[in-house]
């Protein structure tokens, strides 16, 4: 596999599945290679060891678990592990009996807490029952082996939990009736409790992907709910859910074992697994698990600076100096940032001397950049407190670093700390000459901001102007339209989060500084949504907009219809509908776009792209162009939302339902088109038919239930609540009448049926 696919998962699995065809002599390189590469996948470590053990390898089989077996916290090959040792000693009579116990004992300390170790109990309780006895001794020690090994299985939360608590009452009861009550009655409690841990349990782990191999970090979905499961699973048993004191560190041990098999190359999870150790006292423990992290993970400095941080917090300074040390590691490759860290940890351990030697050696390195000047020039001046060492440092870094406008501005700010405003205007005037003009805007910025702030009124606008005039060119002529505006004013007299002015000023300048910015662009690249473009003739020379660079998209009014909200979606118009009819929402928007004067956006349409707008317009859904058309001109940026929304409540918008009736469907589509009083809610009728009528009103029920849980009180001039309403008591009075109605927004009703 070449560097790009090493960490490839499909190409894996391929090698994998090839390899178990193969003879042992060439399938042995294709496992080294995945394991050179998935150094905790235990399914290859088994898939290896299986196919060495099957040639009968002994010599190979014990050199691969003693590889893979603490690192890997697998049952399964475990498992395999414990059938390779069973063989080996089989025939070994009682010696060899004695090595498969202790081959059990150990796995069982490895893996006994994992929640599908049942299984091993089940096997080791079942080779201690198998164990012979030839007297009376040997017999009461192999019950007692066999009641300890039940009373642990028993308080381990597996997914053979319940049937392991059968087999211990059948064995206890088997012994003796009278001391089976006793030992059962006292580890019910334990029982019960590692039962409930064990459901929620099963929560957690049901989560993960056992089968995930372990992968540097990515954005992808999967990846990261792994992740995520882990940390939820970890937090669980940190949490000591079965409240108990000897075995829960060694629970929570084996969790973040088994959680480095699949987020190998997760510096959080080694990061988190150390300082756990540390905080619960074991720094031996956490040194180790760092040693293992920077194997797993070499190129990461930030477990090489949080393993010193370790030794030194702990006192080994030697050891810490060593991983600093081996963070600078070659001349070519060291960073500014790891000169930094070492230049504090020797002021820190070894004094000022060590530090300032250092410092010394580094800016002579090629890595050395003007933050190694900053950082110990402020070192200097803040824990040396030499102020006079300081000034001479950030001095020398000006020799080199003239060009960088950060390092002025650091230098700058320490001058602020002497109180040093002399200096600190003759620093700006020497960046100021030296830097070209796209690099000074910060600093004409930082210049014009000290001189508002120390400076008087005379120097404060000199500044300014001077600031104008040199960054004249680095903007499309903007400067020169805010010459007369406010903006500098407002900034001349504000203070932090203190403005001189409301914030829909702000807002309305904020708009200005962006129209006089590119106010000799093409409109097509700007958003006037006021329609602020479309002036007369002697007006666009002036401002340089030609009518030429109008390119708006006009909607082809002839091809427009009127949008019935009764009709299925499909149904043909018909054609004595036209657009001349302004009450309905779709001639509407035709008003709209015929008068300017409604909106002044349109008045500047090119009538070339009305096809484009054409094909948007019929791939709008009516009820969004009803909703569109109903709501009020806006000639800002914030609309009134009280207006919006009484809008909304009285606009008698579709409800988007599509399952109707089939007499409804024929009716609607055979019968003659809704005139502009029907739209409106006028005083013409229309009959109900019996079987929507019933329907309607659960309808209106429904709606009036929903509408009193949102809002506490009725809403003004609600037209569609009153037709629906007046609907549904003139159905109820007459199944075959219609109901005629007044002026919905008026509130008057007339109830004639006929």
């Amino acid at each position: 596999m070449s560097a790009v696919d090493k960490y490839n998962v499909e190409s894996a699995e391929i090698l994998a599945n090839s390899a178990l065809h193969l003879p042992i002599t060439q399938a042995a390189p294709i496992y080294e290679q995945l394991l050179s590469i998935f150094p905790t996948a235990a399914k290859y470590w088994r898939q290896y060891v299986e196919a060495q053990m099957v040639v009968n390898n002994d010599d190979a089989t014990k050199q691969i678990f003693s590889r893979c077996l603490l690192n890997c916290l697998h049952v399964p090959l475990w498992r395999c592990y414990i059938r390779f040792i069973r063989k080996a000693n089989d025939k070994k009579g009682v010696e060899g009996q004695e090595e498969t116990r202790k081959a059990f004992d150990f796995m069982l300390s490895y893996v006994g807490a994992d929640i599908a170790s049942g299984p091993v109990w089940m096997e080791y309780i079942a080779f201690l029952k198998s164990l012979p006895a030839t007297n009376t001794q040997e017999e009461s020690q192999r019950m007692t082996a066999v009641r300890k090994a039940y009373q642990k299985a028993i308080v381990t939360p597996t997914h053979h939990i319940e049937q392991l608590w059968r087999d211990y009452e059948n064995f206890e009861n088997s012994v003796s009736r009278q001391l089976a009550k006793g030992l059962l009655s006292e580890y019910q409690p334990k029982y019960t409790s590692a039962r409930a841990v064990y459901r929620e349990l099963k929560k957690y782990v049901d989560e993960i992907d056992w089968n995930m191999l372990a992968v540097p970090p990515t954005d992808s979905c999967k990846d990261q709910m792994q992740w995520v499961a882990w940390k939820r699973l970890l937090a669980f048993e940190k949490g000591n859910p079965q409240r108990i004191d000897s075995a829960s560190n060694k629970r929570i041990i084996f969790s973040y074992e088994q959680c480095l098999m699949y987020l190998y190359h997760y510096p959080d999870i080694w990061y988190d697994y150390a300082t756990w150790h540390a905080k619960s006292g074991s720094m031996d423990a956490a040194v180790k698990v760092f040693q293992r992290a920077l194997k797993a993970l070499p190129d990461s400095e930030m477990l090489k600076y949080a393993y010193a941080e370790l030794e030194e917090s702990r006192g080994a300074i030697p050891s810490a100096k060593k991983l600093y040390e081996s963070i600078l590691g070659d001349a070519a490759q060291t960073t500014a940032l790891a000169h930094i860290q070492f230049i504090r940890f020797l002021r820190r351990n070894e004094g000022v001397e060590a530090a300032r030697k250092y410092f010394l050696d580094a800016r002579k390195s090629p890595s050395c950049t003007y933050h190694v000047y900053v950082a110990y020039a402020l070192m200097a001046f803040c824990l040396d407190k030499d102020p006079k060492v300081a000034h001479n440092v950030f001095e020398a870094g000006m020799k080199h670093f003239m060009h960088e406008p950060l390092y002025i501005l650091e230098y700058a700010d320490f001058l602020s700390c002497l109180n040093d405003d002399r200096n600190i205007r003759a620093l700006f005037e020497r960046a100021l000459s030296s830097l070209p003009q796209e690099e000074s805007i910060e600093i004409w910025k930082r210049f014009t901001q000290f001189e508002r702030t120390y400076g008087d009124l005379a120097t404060m606008l000199k500044v300014e102007q001077r600031r104008k005039e040199a960054l004249s060119g680095t903007s499309e002529e903007g400067d020169s339209a805010l010459e007369t505006s406010l903006q500098d004013l407002i900034s001349r007299y504000s203070f932090k989060d203190l403005w001189p002015c409301s914030s829909k000023d702000l807002d309305h300048l904020s708009r200005q500084e962006w129209l006089a910015k590119n106010i000799g662009k093409k409109v097509e690249k700007s958003a006037l949504s006021d329609g602020s473009a479309a002036t007369d003739k002697s007006s666009s020379a002036a401002t340089g907009i030609s009518a030429a660079s109008l390119k708006v998209l006009r909607p082809d009014t002839s091809q427009m219809v009127i949008y019935d909200p009764k009709q299925h979606q499909g149904t043909a118009v018909p054609a004595n509908t036209t657009a001349s009819n302004l009450s309905n929402p779709v001639a509407s928007v035709v008003g709209a776009v015929s008068n300017p004067l409604l909106n002044p956006s349109v008045s500047m349409l090119d009538s070339g792209s009305a096809n484009t707008f054409d094909e948007v317009l019929k791939a709008t859904p009516p009820a969004l162009i009803a909703f569109l058309t109903s709501l009020p001109a806006v000639e800002g940026p914030t609309p009134n939302v009280d207006i919006v929304l009484s809008i909304c409540l009285q606009s008698d918008l579709p409800t988007g339902q599509t399952k109707k009736s089939t007499n409804l469907t024929s009716q609607r589509t055979t019968g003659p088109a809704p005139s502009t009083s029907d739209l409106s809610g006028s005083s013409k009728s229309h009959p109900i038919p019996r079987r929507q009528l019933g329907k309607r009103k659960d309808l209106d029920r429904q709606e009036e239930e929903e509408s009193t849980t949102v809002q506490s009180q009725p809403l003004p001039r609600d037209a569609f609540r009153i037709r629906q309403m007046q609907k549904a008591r003139g159905g109820s009075a007459s199944q075959t009448g219609s109901v005629s109605y007044g002026s919905a927004l008026s509130g008057d009703l007339s109830g004639s049926t006929c």
